[in-house]
């Protein structure tokens, strides 16, 4: 436990970096939507220590603190205008598909490639230098089928807003690795699968209780999703440190059990 403690902090202090790091590059006057975000992430870290105590439960715990101590599984509510009109923003999100012959889509890979290589010049969009990053083959649209374009938008706001944390997890960087370690991209793809089945996000309103208080932290950041998709990808890096877990362990750290609401109903 003291290992995973000293994690979160390091997650913690990695945002610090990050927040540094854009007020350089941009300048306070630009950093309005960051503040809401803070807020949102402060928000998710008073139930860390809950969301850390066993291997099954690293997802889950983010939300079993927060909101109303209510312990119904399906909830009567009424979204507010904004949390409405941004469901179905966010909902439109996930129904688009990768499609590598969209040129827009094109470009956000070739996006993605020069965050996490700068320096490396990238040979094509069907390569074998994607395994590097930690795709399963030379050609990362195969990978996006199981979830969609989400999936690498949320990868490219992991790496343009949090910078320093995106290079930690890439680059396995602190903390005792394995020999064998988990495929970056992979598990990132994994985690926005989750996070949506988590929250029930394809129901016309999310009809339990992770996906009710998603809701409140959608309706005070529009980004919310994406904020909670990296401290989402940073706990599962946490929690795969604490189970001193090598890459025969990556199925089960992100078997769909994980991600079981029956335990979040208990507030």
């Amino acid at each position: 436990m003291e290992e995973v403690v000293y994690e979160f902090w390091s997650l913690v202090l990695t945002v610090d970096e990050d927040e540094v790091y854009w007020r350089q590059k941009k300048g306070d006057e630009e950093l309005e939507w960051s503040h809401s975000s803070t807020h949102v992430i402060s928000q998710l870290t008073q139930c860390f220590t809950n969301a850390m105590t066993g291997p099954r439960s690293w997802l889950g715990g983010l939300f079993n603190r927060m909101g109303n101590r209510r312990n119904e599984k399906y909830l009567d509510y009424t979204m507010s205008p904004i949390q409405e009109q941004r469901l179905q923003k966010l909902q439109e999100r996930l129904q688009t598909p990768f499609d590598e012959t969209r040129p827009d889509h094109q470009e956000a890979l070739r996006a993605l490639w020069h965050i996490a290589f700068p320096d490396v010049a990238l040979k094509g969009l069907i390569s074998e230098q994607w395994k590097d990053m930690g795709w399963q083959g030379p050609n990362p649209s195969t990978d996006f089928r199981g979830c969609g374009f989400i999936s690498l938008e949320n990868l490219l706001f992991f790496g343009r807003t949090y910078p320093a944390s995106f290079r930690r997890l890439l680059f396995k960087q602190g903390g005792t690795r394995a020999t064998w370690e988990y495929p970056f991209a992979v598990a990132g793809i994994n985690v926005s699968f989750m996070l949506i089945q988590m929250l029930d996000l394809f129901s016309e309103k999310p009809k339990n209780l992770p996906g009710y208080n998603f809701l409140k932290l959608l309706g005070e950041d529009e980004q919310a999703f994406d904020v909670l998709y990296c401290i989402a990808f940073e706990m599962m890096d946490a929690q795969w440190l604490a189970m001193h877990a090598s890459y025969m362990e990556f199925n089960v750290l992100l078997s769909p059990s994980l991600t079981s609401t029956d335990s979040f109903s208990h507030f």
